[in-house]
């Protein structure tokens, strides 16, 4: 059964494909007689993101998490399926105006906050930027985002070098705020910050959401920042949606094999001499990826079907789960 949400869906994502050609140059093919080497990292992924809510996307480094931050961000033209926004398709779109404004309500964070930043400028040019661009009026904006951000107005004269991991982190969810935007895509925000700063950050995020009205997309590999902030959430494995629940019942009813997996390899407070098995085999080769699930290599409960045929992402209760073997 679909889940319950009355707001309308901000984005729409349907058959999201991402296709990298990682070939060598044509000469190189040509003497060594080589065919030309395609990488799929996101393959047929369909999802909804309601206004207002927060859907997180995880799974292991190199499921394809950050692909589709990017390609909803148009950074990255898909290869195939579409990402609208507020209705919009924004590759086929050809009205200018509904373009422009589609692309001042997305703005995107960064992981890795210092590299995202211009050492160059002062943080009052940094966060004014995306405003100053459209000629609208920056008096005094910088300074009254810094405030809400929790930093300090003076902090506007000053440049990137001058804060901490944390602080810069929070000047780039300030810059994220200059344009009043409806869907901020927050690309691992926390990860490269001590656990005590990681709090600060989501808590603050959490609040401008409820006070701006904002819609996330929350890529992450902790399990416990997408259980605390996210309404919705999509596991990804090898560039396939796998599984999309609530965070109660992913947490305390996980379908699919790799979604266990994964809650019960993250690290628990109450996990003090815990003893689980450690997952078995590596991520497959997204150059030339398993015939039928992705995952059957590694599955403890894999039948011959699984390598035979591929599993669509189907209802099992309150879940979306693609597994032959996941119960409702």
């Amino acid at each position: 059964m679909p889940h319950a949400e009355n707001a309308p869906s901000l984005v729409s994502i349907r058959h999201l494909t991402r296709i990298f050609d990682v070939s060598k140059p044509w000469l190189n093919r040509v003497v060594e007689r080589l065919p030309k080497r395609k990488l799929t990292a996101v393959s047929d992924v369909s999802f909804e993101v309601p206004e207002r809510t927060t859907y997180a996307l995880v799974g292991e480094s190199g499921s394809g998490k950050s692909t589709i931050g990017k390609m909803v961000v148009g950074l990255l033209p898909p290869s195939d399926g579409e990402v609208e926004i507020e209705g919009i398709n924004l590759d086929t779109e050809t009205d200018p105006d509904k373009i422009e404004q589609v692309r001042s309500d997305i703005q995107m964070i960064f992981q890795d906050p210092y590299a995202s930043l211009n050492p160059r400028w002062r943080v009052r040019d940094i966060i004014t930027e995306p405003v100053r661009i459209k000629g609208g009026d920056t008096n005094g904006l910088a300074e009254k985002l810094l405030e809400q951000v929790g930093l300090s107005a003076e902090d506007a004269i000053k440049y990137p070098h001058e804060f901490s991991g944390g602080q810069r982190q929070r000047i780039c969810v300030a810059r994220a705020l200059a344009s009043d935007p409806k869907l901020i895509v927050a690309d691992e925000p926390t990860s490269a910050l001590d656990v005590s700063v990681q709090a600060q950050v989501l808590n603050l995020m959490s609040d401008l959401k409820d006070e701006f009205g904002l819609t996330y997309i929350l890529i992450s590999h902790d399990l416990t920042v997408v259980r605390h902030m996210a309404d919705r959430i999509g596991v990804l494995y090898l560039g396939r949606l796998v599984e999309e629940a609530a965070p109660d019942a992913l947490f305390t009813d996980p379908k699919h094999p790799y979604t266990k997996m994964l809650i019960e390899a993250a690290p628990r407070m109450d996990g003090f001499g815990r003893e689980i098995t450690p997952p078995e085999g590596e991520i497959p080769d997204p150059i030339s990826p398993p015939s039928g699930c992705a995952y059957h290599p590694r599955c403890p409960i894999a039948i011959d079907r699984c390598s035979k045929e591929r599993p669509k992402l189907e209802w099992k209760g309150e879940s979306r789960v693609a597994c032959f073997l996941a119960e409702a």
